[in-house]
């Protein structure tokens, strides 16, 4: 049996995304042990002209949302982007788990090859599923996931590769 892109988009954005969870609870926790306001690191960014963390958070979360919802057929879900706390921006991640997880795998099927327009830096582009996948959402979900973490750690907070991977 072949691995399908149901199979293999909803198992990454399910475990990185519940290692962000982690991450975002190990982020809070060095806030409380250090003594300091956890909007400093919700606010916090890599370089002046980069997104500060809640961005990167919120933009991961999109990019499951949107391949979830663009691979099913489903309307993609709009979120408030007024996440100020980690609680907040947790919560949202928890809320996105929900979306993608409650779509019915049927939904999936021959998303492969389904093809769709979807507006990306401005530009409209035409993507079949796998395409999209490849070209798109994976390469945008872990830039941003990435930065999430190497913001956390540029602030200072405990974690490794390993939280990352989220094994």
């Amino acid at each position: 049996m072949s691995l399908t892109l149901h199979e293999m988009t909803l198992v990454s954005f399910n475990q990185r995304l519940n290692a962000l969870l982690v991450i975002l609870d190990k982020a809070k926790a060095h806030a409380l042990e250090k003594n300091f306001d956890e909007r400093i690191l919700v606010n916090a960014r890599l370089a002046p002209d980069m997104f500060a963390l809640a961005r990167q958070v919120q933009i991961a979360g999109d990019f499951a949302k949107g391949c979830a919802s663009r691979l099913s057929g489903t309307e993609i879900p709009k979120y408030e982007d007024s996440e100020k706390t980690l609680d907040e921006l947790k919560a949202r991640i928890e809320k996105t788990l929900s979306f993608i997880n409650g779509i019915e795998a049927a939904k999936f099927s021959g998303c492969e090859s389904r093809s769709f327009k979807a507006t990306l830096g401005g530009q409209e582009r035409e993507y079949t599923g796998a395409s999209f996948v490849r070209d798109a959402a994976f390469p945008h979900f872990y830039f941003h996931l990435t930065m999430t973490y190497a913001n956390l750690r540029a602030q200072g907070v405990p974690i490794g590769k390993m939280d990352f991977i989220g094994v």
